[in-house]
């Protein structure tokens, strides 16, 4: 028996806690995504372990589900991403050899393809993309350390 709609996970239970979420079908992947949204990482914090499949990013996410924003700064918190199934990794827009670089995450995307397989695409701010594919959906987004006030003070904003 189904559960009613009415009883699924809203944005807003996560509250103060860590989060742990798991991604398989594009409805779940768009969650995370939203959840990921304006991350910032270091491009040597970007990992491919072609032998167990799995690429994985540390980012530092800006805690769009904090129920208590009003009540103090901004926060952001570190957090794995983690993509498994991996096949192949390929970008476009990104200088990998930049050390230095810093990315930031617009959005996490599934294009489906045959039997389940596809390709995720990790869109990065100034036309950066990430493209992974992958033999299946299977995403991971685990907050691994406690949030911490955002250097920059500030709401990430989307001018129209």
């Amino acid at each position: 028996m189904s559960k009613p709609v009415s009883d699924d996970a809203k944005f807003e239970d996560a509250r103060e806690a860590a989060l742990n979420l798991g991604a398989v079908d594009v409805d779940d992947l768009q969650v995370l995504s939203g959840l990921a949204q304006d991350a910032v990482f270091p491009i040597t914090e970007m990992k491919w372990q072609k032998g167990a499949r799995r690429f994985a990013l540390l980012i530092n996410r800006f805690r769009w589900e904090d129920a208590g924003a009003a009540r103090h700064a901004p926060e952001r918190v570190q957090s794995l991403l983690v993509i498994g199934d991996v096949l192949s990794v390929s970008s476009q827009g990104i200088d990998r050899n930049d050390a230095e670089l810093i990315l930031s995450l617009l959005s996490v995307t599934f294009e489906p393809g045959e039997d389940g397989a596809g390709h995720v695409l990790l869109t990065l701010a100034g036309d950066g993309a990430i493209r992974l594919e992958v033999e299946a959906l299977d995403a991971t987004l685990k907050d691994v350390t406690r949030p911490y006030i955002a250097p920059s003070g500030k709401t990430p904003q989307h001018p129209d």
